[in-house]
């Protein structure tokens, strides 16, 4: 049987996570400030602004997430960076994540091709699949002790990523997650990982 390449592998699965992604986060509720927020309880996710292709359309430079945000009269906490909320965000140069949020979905900043700098909060326990990929502006990144899941392919392609420092609370560096980062000389590995997934540095050359 032939095996299919990482690239093309990749973009298959990608695919398959937008197609399917697409009936998880179907539409914003409202919009703050540029940021689009579906409403989930008392809870709110930063989102998408459209359903049928992702993407932000008015946001660049630097963003700053809220803890909390106001719509009709009720304030709601912003917890989770839902599945590609800055899907092919190519303006985007920095963003910071409140103390809120806990959980960054699936490519969440897929693209982010000008991403240089971001702030993710101790409060973060999950980074999701394609988290980052292709964020090939982006140099370092600080993953909170809080983080006990990193997805595959979180880093796949963050080609000006120097170094990378893995918490202590992690356990299993994950399929091609640092996948062609050809600019990492440096990583950390705590003592708590005990098992390192296929190709998870392949192509650092």
């Amino acid at each position: 049987m032939k095996t299919l390449k990482p690239a093309l592998l990749r973009t298959i699965l990608v695919t398959l996570a937008i197609l399917g992604t697409s009936s998880i986060v179907s539409a914003y509720d409202f919009e703050v400030d540029g940021i689009y927020y579906s409403i989930r309880g008392n809870n709110v996710t930063v989102t998408y602004q459209n359903s049928s292709s992702p993407s932000y359309t008015n946001l660049s430079g630097e963003v700053v997430i809220p803890e909390t945000v106001t719509y009709n009269g009720t304030t709601y906490t912003v917890t989770y960076i839902g599945p590609m909320a800055f899907y092919n965000c190519s303006s985007l140069t920095s963003i910071s994540i409140p103390n809120s949020v806990t959980s960054i979905g699936n490519n969440a900043f897929y693209g982010c091709t000008s991403l240089t700098s971001i702030s993710i909060p101790n409060s973060v326990t999950y980074i999701g699949e394609y988290a980052f990929d292709g964020c090939s502006s982006l140099t370092s990144i600080s993953i909170p002790n809080s983080a006990t899941y990193i997805g595959d392919y979180a880093f796949y392609g963050c080609t000006s990523l120097t170094s990378i420092d893995i918490p202590n609370s992690i356990t299993r560096i994950r399929s091609r997650v640092f996948y062609n980062c050809s600019s990492l000389t440096s990583v950390t590995i705590p003592n708590s990982v005990t098992y390192i997934d296929k190709d998870a540095f392949n192509k650092c050359i």
